[in-house]
């Protein structure tokens, strides 16, 4: 009997691990601006696009000149970072995974949010 729990046990993790790399084999990759990549007025590059939760978006750009952030809705809405703890990415070539619902991203260097450096994305 002993064999028999052990076989259903190592059948439920199979399952388990096809489950769990079918929904990461369906995550998609999108590049932010699309070739133009992340600069200004990139605002409405989501129009159009389904994204779901664990797509990854790439945000390509002069890590001189941009940065991306991570913000709250807040955050995008009034271009800030306050109250200080959000993600700061700096490489010019970030890949960040999304998550289910309101993802929101800016440029916090002067003057560019305001500029239209910024993106909100919605995952299902």
């Amino acid at each position: 009997m002993a064999l028999g729990r052990g076989s259903a046990m190592a059948v439920l993790v199979v399952f388990v691990l096809v489950v769990l790399s079918s929904e990461w084999a369906d995550a998609a990759t999108y590049t932010v601006g699309d070739r133009g990549g992340w600069t200004f007025n990139v605002a409405g590059w989501p129009k159009g696009k389904t994204f779901r939760a664990g797509d990854t978006l790439v945000f390509n750009y002069g890590s001189a000149a941009h940065n991306v952030v991570a913000v709250n809705k807040v955050g995008y809405q009034k271009c800030s970072t306050t109250p200080g703890n959000a993600r700061v990415y700096q490489t010019g070539n970030d890949k960040i995974r999304l998550a289910k619902g309101q993802n929101f991203f800016i440029c916090n260097f002067p003057g560019h949010c305001q500029s239209g450096m910024k993106v909100a994305i919605t995952a299902v």
